[in-house]
């Protein structure tokens, strides 16, 4: 954790968990409250990791896919996790799904949703500049500066060291992109079990980060028939950019990138 002064005190945090990186990025006075609020969302962090992570064995959500335990055997953020997927694959008509593979995975809405949570925990405390950055997908709350909006670069997936746009953030605003640059075709068609394949990226702005980051991925995976979901989604927005280089926008993103 750092103090930096450049015209305004704010203090920068990276965390290594959940397969992944995570930075805090807070432009409020320091003060000994907001440094509680950071100390308390790394520790829930590494819980969620511990909660919900595939990768090991004996963690809660691994447990209750093989059937060793039941839903009510398991802490409440199971239950609220679980309600929230069930939420995103009604509204996404079954293009989000906790069954990617087979086997029990809710990963396509932990992370956003646990980089919400520390955004909030945060907030409450009285940091009410931050932005929360969770392995690219991204929750800002107030402004960068005081006369300047939080600015998020998005890299273009086809052109290494480009940005495809700029998300300007003039209020509260979440953003999350899917993609193949880091992770591969890693997002599976749940109807067919194959990878998905109609993008090489596609970016969504919402709100708050928990759905619009599990939208962005029900998009990715409906492939063609995504644009015209999105337009019907009230308060998001989408840039996609295709495999052969294409790119399209839904009507409202121009509010937010180039």
């Amino acid at each position: 954790m750092s103090d930096t002064t450049a015209g305004l005190r704010h203090v920068e945090h990276v965390e290594h968990v959940m397969g992944s990186v995570f930075s805090f990025d807070i432009r409020d006075e320091p003060t000994p409250a907001v440094r509680r609020a950071l100390d308390e969302a790394v520790h829930h962090l590494h819980r969620i990791d511990e909660v919900f992570s595939t990768y090991r064995p004996d963690s809660c959500i691994s447990r209750l896919g093989r059937g060793e335990i039941r839903r009510e055997d398991c802490p409440p953020e199971v239950l609220e996790v679980l309600f929230l997927c069930a939420h995103a694959a009604r509204v996404s008509d079954g293009w989000f799904s906790i069954l990617p593979e087979g086997t029990l995975d809710p990963s396509g809405l932990v992370k956003g949703w646990a980089v919400e949570a520390a955004s909030r925990i945060l907030h409450e405390a009285g940091a009410h500049d931050t932005c929360v950055n969770g392995g690219g997908d991204i929750q800002v709350r107030g402004r960068a500066a005081p006369a300047a909006p939080w600015r998020i670069g998005v890299a273009h997936p086809l052109r290494p060291g480009e940005l495809v746009t700029v998300v300007t953030a003039h209020d509260d605003l979440a953003v999350a992109t899917s993609g193949t640059a880091e992770r591969g075709a890693h997002i599976v068609d749940p109807f067919t079990g194959r990878p998905a394949t109609a993008f090489a990226s596609l970016t969504l702005v919402g709100p708050r980060l928990t759905l619009t980051d599990t939208y962005a991925t029900a998009a990715f995976a409906r492939g063609d028939g995504a644009r015209e979901w999105l337009e019907g989604l009230h308060g998001y927005e989408a840039l996609a950019v295709t495999p052969d280089g294409g790119e399209w926008r839904t009507t409202g993103f121009h509010r937010y990138g180039s």
